[in-house]
C-alpha cells in the first residue's frame, strides 16, 4: 500500500529529451540534425537514406506497380505530392542504387474556377508548376477542373484490369531485364507537355453553381474531392497509364479516417485509406507516402530545398468548425502537439481495416455507387441503424398537409396542358416530379454520397454524366425487372 509519507524522489530518474546535440542514432558518429519523434534522431545523411528508403521500400515490398508500367503522379503542388515526385525522379535517375523501373507522368488538376479564382492568379499558379515540372523531363498535364463538366460516363464504370508483364512479379522483372531497360529511350522522346488550356467563363459559371449548390462547406468538399478523382482517372485512362500515385502523408491518412466515419464512409475505409485501391478496375491508385508523418516530409523538404507551391482551397482561412474535415484536422493536429503517437495509431489502426471482397465486372455496375464507384451500402436489413437512420429522416420531414390557396397566375403544366399541379392547383406537380428523380438518383449511392447530394439544392447541377450513367443504369434496372420472369437463376443453371 501506499504510504502518505513515503517519498520516491530519490528512485526517480530523469531520462533527458532527444535533441539535435546528441549522436545520430543510426551511425552513432554525427551530431544529430533532425528530430523526428523521441529516440528518433538522425544526422542529415541518415535522415536523407532512411527517408529514400521507406519510399523504395513501400514500392518493393507491395509490388502493386510492375517494371515498364506508366505511372501518373498526381501533384496538388503541395509538401508531400511534391517531396514523392522528387522521391520519383531521384528513383528513375541513371545514378540510383535501386532504381525504379517504371516510366512516370504528371497530372496537376486547377482547381482555381472552383474558388473563383480571377485568371491572372490561376496563369501565375500554373507556370511555377510548369517550371518545376518541366525541370523533371517527365511529361505532365495541367488541366482545368471545369473539364470534368465533359467527362463520358465510362468513368464511372470500373474498367477491366490490364494485363501484367507476367503472371508474378519476380517473372515481370526479368521479363523486363531480358527486353532491356527502355527507361534511356523513354528519355530520348520529347517532353510531352500540356499546359492550362483556354477555359470558357460558362463551363466556369457552371461549375461555380455546381460547388456553390452544396449548402455546407463539408458537402462543397466531399463534391470536390470526388469530381478531382473522377478527372485523374480519366486522365490516367485516356493517356495509358495503369496506376495512379498520390501523395497522402500519414498525417493527412489519420484526418482523412476520422473524416469518413464521421461522413457515414465506414464501409469505404479500406479503399479511402489504404495503399491501393482498385475501385476503378484498370486504373489502380497507390500512396506510397503513407508512411511519413506531415513533419517528417516538412522536414526533409526544408533540409534538402525541395520546392512546392502554396495554393488556396476551400477552407482556406476559414474558422476550426467551418466543417466536419476541417473540425476533424484541427483536433488530430492539436492532439499530436501534446501526444506524439496520436497520428500513428489511428494510421495503424486503419492498416487493419479491410472491406468484403467485390469484383469490378459490368455485371456489378448496379451495385456500385455512381458517385464515388465503391460498393453499395445501403442494402441493410430491417433491424439496423441505417434503417433506423432512414426513418428518422422521414418522420422528421413529413408534416401536416395544408392546403394552400389557388395562385393568382397558374401556369401551365410541363407534362399537360392543364393548371400545373391538376385539379387541386396546388402547384407542386414539376416539384414532385423533381423530388421523384432525386430520390431515384439517392437509390444508386452510398449512404456518405446520400448525405452530400442531400445538401445540394438541385440534383441538375450535377455533371451530365453522372445524371446520364443514373439513368442507364436505372433503365437497365427497369429492364431486368421486365423479363424477371425469363431470366435463370444461379441454382437453375447449375442444375
Amino acid at each position: 500500500m501506499c504510504q502518505v509519507e513515503e517519498e520516491y524522489h530519490e528512485q526517480l530518474e530523469r531520462v533527458d529529451a532527444p535533441s539535435a546535440s546528441k549522436k545520430c542514432v543510426k551511425c552513432k558518429e554525427e551530431l544529430a540534425a533532425v528530430v523526428i519523434r523521441a529516440g528518433d534522431a538522425y544526422c542529415r545523411k541518415c535522415f536523407r537514406e532512411n527517408f529514400i528508403h521507406k519510399f523504395r521500400a513501400m514500392l518493393g515490398k507491395t509490388r502493386v506497380i510492375f517494371p515498364g508500367e506508366k505511372v501518373l503522379l498526381a501533384v496538388s503542388g503541395g509538401p508531400s505530392s511534391c517531396s514523392m515526385l522528387s522521391q520519383v525522379q531521384e528513383g528513375v535517375s541513371q545514378n540510383a542504387h535501386k532504381k525504379l523501373r517504371f516510366f512516370p507522368g504528371i497530372v496537376y488538376i486547377d482547381e482555381g474556377g472552383a474558388l473563383g479564382q480571377c485568371k491572372e492568379m490561376r496563369q501565375k499558379t500554373t507556370s511555377e508548376l510548369c517550371d518545376m515540372f518541366r525541370s523533371t523531363g517527365f511529361p505532365f498535364y495541367i488541366l482545368p477542373l471545369e473539364q470534368v463538366l465533359d467527362l463520358p460516363g465510362s468513368v464511372l464504370t470500373p474498367s477491366p484490369p490490364s494485363d501484367q508483364p507476367g503472371s508474378v512479379y519476380k517473372a515481370a522483372v526479368d521479363l523486363f531485364l531480358q527486353s532491356g531497360d527502355s527507361s534511356s529511350d523513354g528519355k530520348a522522346e520529347e517532353q510531352e507537355c500540356v499546359s492550362l488550356p483556354a477555359v470558357q467563363e460558362s463551363h466556369t459559371r457552371l461549375l461555380q453553381q455546381l460547388i456553390g449548390s452544396a449548402q455546407t462547406l463539408t458537402a462543397k468538399q466531399d463534391l470536390l474531392n470526388t469530381f478531382r478523382q473522377h478527372l485523374l482517372v480519366h486522365t490516367a485512362r485516356t493517356r495509358g497509364y495503369s496506376k495512379l500515385m498520390q501523395g497522402d502523408s500519414c498525417t493527412r491518412l489519420a484526418v482523412k479516417l476520422l473524416t469518413s466515419i464521421s461522413l457515414g464512409r465506414g464501409a469505404q475505409l479500406a479503399q479511402d485509406t489504404g495503399f491501393s485501391d482498385c475501385r476503378y478496375g484498370g486504373v489502380t491508385v497507390v500512396r506510397p507516402m503513407r508512411e511519413y508523418s506531415a513533419k517528417e516530409i516538412a522536414y526533409y523538404n526544408h533540409m534538402f530545398k525541395v520546392p512546392s507551391v502554396v495554393i488556396p482551397n476551400l477552407d482556406t482561412k476559414m474558422p476550426d468548425k467551418a466543417s466536419i474535415q476541417r473540425l476533424t484536422q484541427n483536433f488530430v493536429t492539436k492532439l499530436q502537439a501534446d501526444f506524439h503517437s496520436t497520428v500513428s495509431t489511428i494510421y495503424r489502426t486503419g492498416e487493419k481495416l479491410q472491406t468484403a471482397g467485390r469484383g469490378s465486372s459490368a455485371a456489378e455496375d448496379a451495385e456500385r455507387c455512381v458517385l464515388c464507384v465503391c460498393g453499395l451500402d445501403t442494402a441493410a436489413e430491417e433491424a439496423s441503424a441505417l434503417q433506423a437512420t432512414l426513418i428518422s429522416e422521414q418522420l422528421s420531414q413529413s408534416s401536416v398537409p395544408v392546403k394552400p390557396e389557388p395562385p393568382a397566375n397558374v401556369g401551365q403544366c410541363c407534362s399537360s396542358e392543364r393548371p400545373c399541379g391538376g385539379a387541386e392547383g396546388t402547384g407542386d406537380c414539376c416539384r414532385s416530379s423533381r423530388d421523384h428523380e432525386a430520390t431515384d438518383l439517392r437509390s444508386l449511392l452510398c449512404y456518405s454520397c446520400r448525405r452530400t447530394v442531400r445538401d445540394m439544392s438541385s440534383v441538375d447541377r450535377l455533371p451530365q454524366y453522372v445524371l446520364s450513367e443514373a439513368q442507364r443504369r436505372q433503365n437497365r434496372s427497369a429492364m431486368k425487372e421486365q423479363i424477371s420472369e425469363f431470366l435463370l437463376d444461379d441454382a437453375d443453371e447449375n442444375n
